[in-house]
């Protein structure tokens, strides 16, 4: 497994968990989906709710990145404070936040999502400033949407968006977000060519009334795996900046990929069990897991920590449950003689996105601490 000497902990002066992040491989994850991107002629409109940071912001933009994705209104406050001035809040509108959308609608250009003529009528009642917007389409995730065949829902909210001049119908948006469960590459195409199909039908449908609407599609294992965008034109990932042991499992990416690791002290071991306890919890990572290849649940890999970051994992070694502050790791032989309390080791997360939210900052390699935008 390496040497599970103090060696990360003294470069980074680790003491308590601590989120790292590669950020060369960050940077060249968003250099991959950008570039894949202007292949396909697609616009890339990165959900930052991963990095949920404007300092990794800037990563993006380095490489001509200018329009983004949030998920909530005081993200798209915080980001749009830092210069972003191209929106879009890729959650059901909440129309109790009128205050907050017309003071962004005014500095920004702004992109809402309806699923409802009745959100419309509300936000209608109170809106100053122009501001674009997207009927959410739900292409089987059954979260929230309207389904694509739903042509009487879909007209009811066209209808009365057009009493409103302020409001722009900008066209259809998707997240296919079921790859994420998806068992196999074969099954993240099947979702993603069924979905594109539904969407163009829509698009075909009402751009003789609505001829500059767009089909805007987002999740990371259809981005990252997919080369059929046909009838989308824009594209709007997430968690492929970081990636995380869920994408790995669907086939998104390789281990390589993975540009996020916890540093967890070691704060106790049990011989009986073969199990490592170390600093490292649900308030940490969430309580997102994984499946691994033996059908196990999981919670992370563990990984070596070394002076460029961390070694791949042998995935012999796991973290097998979490409770507030306790990560519970069942170990191989070779780590558990290894490992000694007081040394860190390093933990790939089921969920980067989740991790990052949880612990609030980050720190590259090259011991920069990033910010996350507080809840």
């Amino acid at each position: 497994m390496g040497d599970f000497t103090r060696v990360g902990r003294e470069k980074m002066k680790i003491t308590v968990p601590t989120l790292l992040v590669d950020k060369k491989k960050a940077i060249e994850n968003i250099k991959f989906m950008s570039e894949k991107a202007k292949r396909h002629k697609l616009i890339f409109r990165p959900h930052l709710k991963t990095p949920q940071s404007v300092q990794a912001a800037k990563w993006y933009k380095e490489i001509g990145v200018n329009k983004a994705t949030v998920s909530s209104f005081r993200m798209a406050e915080y980001f749009a404070g830092e210069g972003w001035d191209d929106i879009t809040v890729a959650f059901p509108v909440n129309v109790l936040e009128i205050d907050r959308i017309n003071s962004l609608a005014e500095k920004i250009n702004l992109n809402i999502l309806f699923t409802s003529h009745e959100a419309v009528s509300l936000l209608s009642e109170k809106l100053k400033f122009p501001i674009g917007f997207f009927i959410k389409i739900d292409t089987g995730m059954r979260r929230s949407g309207i389904e694509p065949d739903n042509f009487k829902m879909i007209d009811d909210v066209l209808n009365e968006a057009n009493r409103n001049n302020k409001l722009i119908f900008k066209g259809f948006l998707a997240h296919y977000g079921h790859t994420y469960k998806a068992k196999s590459t074969e099954e993240i195409k099947s979702i993603h060519e069924k979905s594109l199909l539904e969407l163009k039908r829509l698009k075909d449908n009402y751009k003789r009334n609505f001829p500059d609407i767009i089909v805007s599609v987002g999740d990371t294992p259809s981005c990252s795996l997919m080369d059929n965008f046909d009838g989308a034109d824009e594209i709007r990932p997430g968690n492929f900046i970081f990636y995380d042991l869920q994408q790995w499992r669907n086939g998104s990416c390789s281990l390589d990929k993975i540009a996020v690791a916890m540093a967890c002290p070691v704060v106790a071991k049990n011989e009986e069990r073969k199990e490592i306890v170390i600093y490292g919890g649900g308030v940490h990572f969430s309580k997102d897991s994984f499946v691994m290849e033996n059908g196990v649940t999981a919670f992370g890999y563990i990984v070596n920590l070394n002076e460029s970051g961390w070694d791949l994992p042998d995935k012999k070694s796991y973290v097998s449950s979490l409770s507030q502050e306790h990560g519970i790791i069942k170990a191989s032989d070779e780590l558990f003689c290894k490992a000694k309390i007081g040394d860190v080791v390093g933990v790939l997360p089921a969920h980067s996105c989740m991790t990052v939210n949880c612990m609030g900052r980050f720190h590259t390699l090259e011991g920069e601490e990033l910010s996350v935008m507080q809840n």
